[in-house]
């Protein structure tokens, strides 16, 4: 079976222009950008559940773009007016400049490191800082890294679940859509498949996974796993699918 159709279970990118699209034109096939998943902020009441007052920390650590729209988001529905000596703590200085979203910058508020965008530079950071309580919005499905580097360091902190991902209802016209090869990207991902397509028979279409999760997400749903990345030899998805494609072709 040659594989024409492809889709790819993430946004289509914004620019319009994606290394996808060049492997489509390089195979003659055709690439569908399809998110099978969701962000949702968690409701009112189960932030209450969770029993935290935001008010009580005096700075807080934003990792993600995602984390810092709900952490202002559920604010404004809860009607928690934040101050405006809280300081925040960002990964990277291009999440740190999306703050102007949101609230008024000011330097002497705002940090992030100014060298390497990862946790452990921010932990570096954070820990010059070290008297401040912390709050982290974060989601349902998170890791606990970036906690227990803090607590390691012995530095307060409180983690609030403000958001979860859920997998993407299609519409009945997408749903109609056939496609040869599905590309995954999250466990989440792959369940959205199942719900959306309850009689999904995989026959001849093909399967690919990102990351461990994700495999492990295709092979416990009952698919077979026709490509998986990355791995030594190919590091990213776009690798793997150009040498599979290229495989495929030659046979």
């Amino acid at each position: 079976m040659s594989i024409k159709k492809i889709l790819i279970s993430q946004p289509k990118p914004q620019s319009g222009k994606s290394p996808y699209y060049d492997i489509a034109a390089k195979y003659d096939a055709e690439i569908t950008f399809r998110s099978f998943i969701n962000v949702e902020q968690v409701s009112q009441r189960e932030f209450r559940d969770q029993r935290i007052n935001i008010l009580d920390h005096s700075a807080v650590i934003f990792t993600t773009r995602k984390a810092m729209e709900h952490f202002f988001g559920l604010c404004a529905e809860l009607r928690i007016t934040v101050p405006e000596d809280m300081k925040y703590f960002c990964i990277s200085e291009q999440i740190a400049n999306y703050l102007q979203k949101f609230t008024v910058y000011r330097k002497r508020k705002v940090f992030f490191p100014a060298v390497g965008n990862n946790q452990e530079a921010l932990i570096a950071l954070i820990y010059k800082h070290n008297k401040e309580k912390y709050f982290i919005p974060a989601p349902e499905e998170h890791k606990r890294d970036l906690q227990d580097m803090l607590e390691a360091k012995k530095i307060q902190h409180t983690t609030g679940i403000m958001f979860r991902t859920v997998p993407t209802i299609l519409s009945d016209e997408e749903k109609a859509e056939e496609h040869d090869m599905y590309i995954f990207f999250t466990p989440i991902g792959v369940s959205a498949l199942g719900l959306n397509y309850p009689n999904f028979e995989q026959g001849d279409k093909r399967i690919a996974a990102f990351g461990a999760n994700t495999a492990r997400a295709v092979e416990a749903a009952g698919y077979r796993l026709d490509l998986a990345a990355p791995s030594p030899e190919f590091t990213s998805m776009v690798l793997a699918l150009d040498h599979y494609l290229e495989q495929q072709a030659g046979k």
